[in-house]
């Protein structure tokens, strides 16, 4: 199979950002005087868009509407600050993206992070990679829901089943799976092995540059593994 793009997840996948996120929803929760979590708890809680992680660190007492559009317009205010703070690109994701655009290989990015962010951040830490950059605009077309997947199959004028989708959580699988990409794992990022291949992975890599192998591209000389 020759595989013509790669759509990649932002969050655990492309970027460690796990820091920036939990600082801005701990400071968010203290405004409330509500309990914070650690940067562990945090990686359990992201995967399903900001609003979803805001619901999951409340205390469960105050999950009603108003607290959640409350905490979450208050952590939506800090984070947009503060979102590329202690952010960044994991060691071989840029050579890897360097060998990919190389060789012509067609690149996206698709999150459930709110579409202005994913922006800001993917243009502040990996300008000029990208043919598109989508994250999210409308709750109901949140991954695992693959309707912006292919929505981007059908700008980037390439068939489903010659992209690769990446990410990291049981939703990126899914997303892939629902969309007919070939789905691949990070290890890297914020769930287990096991989890990935339950929920679809094809396979699971441990290193950015093992994503070349699928597509029999040789890395280039500065960025063997």
């Amino acid at each position: 199979m020759t595989y013509k793009a790669v759509i990649f997840d932002l969050d655990g996948t492309l970027v460690n950002s796990i820091q920036d996120i939990a600082d801005a929803m701990n400071k968010a929760l203290k405004v409330y005087d509500y309990p914070l979590h650690s940067y562990e708890a945090y990686k359990d809680f992201i995967g399903k868009g900001i609003k979803s992680l805001v619901i999951k660190a409340l205390p469960e007492s105050k999950r009603n509407n108003a607290q959640i559009t409350r905490s979450f317009n208050t952590m939506m205010e800090i984070y947009s600050n503060q979102c590329t703070i202690k952010t960044y690109a994991y060691s071989g994701i840029k050579e890897l993206l360097d060998t990919l655009k190389s060789s012509q290989i067609k690149l996206s990015v698709l999150s459930n992070k709110e579409d202005k962010l994913t922006k800001k951040v993917v243009m502040s830490l990996l300008p000029n990679y990208f043919e598109t950059v989508d994250g999210l605009t409308i709750e109901a077309h949140k991954k695992p829901n693959p309707i912006k997947a292919i929505e981007i199959s059908n700008r980037l004028n390439i068939k489903p089943e010659d992209i690769i989708y990446v990410g990291d959580t049981d939703v990126d699988m899914q997303t892939a799976n629902n969309a007919n990409f070939f789905a691949v794992g990070v290890s890297w990022g914020f769930r287990t092995k096991e989890e990935l291949i339950a929920n679809g992975a094809k396979l699971v890599i441990d290193h950015p540059l093992e994503l070349l192998n699928i597509l029999e591209i040789t890395p280039q000389e500065c960025c063997s593994i």
